[in-house]
């Protein structure tokens, strides 16, 4: 399965096999991947994608786990900047440690309040 990698600072060739850089406007790239048949593209651990992301309504589920944990700090993944997006739960899963993993399709376009 092919790996895409969205970076402002890695450069080809990429470390890892099978690993593509979205170069150029990444709005451009993921709209040409997401038009492309096959499977679901997945951002893990890029709260600034998926920011850009949302900003450009192109994403279509988030999938969220919540961990038991209060650390007081860390990355925002929503921006404050009064979008309002409306998100449907689709599916909720309780894992054995008490995480939550919320799935939420996007129900409608972004809006700005």
């Amino acid at each position: 399965m092919p790996k895409f990698v969205a970076s402002a600072t890695l450069a080809e060739p990429l470390g890892w096999p099978n690993s593509t850089l979205l170069a150029g406007d990444i709005g451009a790239a993921v709209r040409r991947l997401k038009a492309e048949p096959g499977r679901d593209l997945h951002v893990i651990g890029s709260p600034g994608l998926v920011q850009t992301l949302l900003g450009l309504d192109l994403v279509d589920e988030l999938r969220l786990m919540i961990d038991p944990v209060l650390v007081g700090g860390g990355k925002r993944l929503f921006r404050e900047d009064n979008a309002h997006r409306p998100l449907r739960l689709v599916d909720s899963k309780v894992t054995s440690t008490g995480a939550i993993i919320a799935t939420y399709a996007a129900d409608g376009a972004l809006k700005s309040a």
